[in-house]
């Protein structure tokens, strides 16, 4: 798909990406949103985050599983591509939610438990700024056809993609009673 395109043109694009949507990100997560009646409980979208991310993480496994059998190159491309067109979809959600939506849920858990929260939520919001670059250079990298350097992305994407994913949903978990 992306054979004839130069690696220059495409690390523009993906910085350009990278930069962007983290700190569109972060600016919808700063501003109070107005009142705005939409006539919709909002309070689906958690969970439907959480379905997003377990399909996600599914999506993945999926594609591990097809890769590692190493004769089902196309299964392993449609899973990755659902994996990634789950996650672009989970960011639009979640973007269109906390602009809507003005007060965040507070976890009420304490002990041990609060400090599992935090590690796992601080963790997921750390690698999840990370992980967007890594995607779009590991798919970039499968796309001009270098395989060989896609198979050195993956390995260090993957892992921190799939942490991603189901620490999405383990946050979902924890916070599920507060919502």
């Amino acid at each position: 798909m992306l054979k004839n395109t130069s690696e220059r043109s495409v690390n523009i694009v993906i910085a350009a990406i990278s930069i962007i949507v983290p700190t569109l990100v972060v600016v919808l997560l700063k501003i109070t949103p107005p009142e705005i009646k939409i006539g919709f409980n909002l309070n689906f979208f958690p969970k439907f985050h959480a379905i997003l991310n377990s399909l996600t993480t599914l999506a993945l496994l999926v594609g591990y599983f097809h890769i590692k059998r190493r004769k089902d190159i196309v299964r392993h491309r449609y899973s990755m591509f659902t994996a990634l067109i789950l996650s672009s979809i989970f960011l639009l959600s979640y973007v269109i939610y906390h602009t809507l939506k003005a007060e965040d849920t507070r976890f009420g858990g304490v002990g041990f438990i609060r400090y599992l929260y935090f590690f796992v939520l601080i963790s997921h919001i750390f690698l999840a700024t990370i992980i967007l670059p890594l995607v779009l250079k590991t798919f970039s990298k499968a796309l001009m056809g270098k395989i060989e350097q896609h198979k050195k992305w993956a390995k260090w994407t993957y892992p921190l993609w799939l942490y991603v994913a189901v620490t999405g949903v383990l946050v979902y978990v924890f916070l599920a009673p507060y919502y």
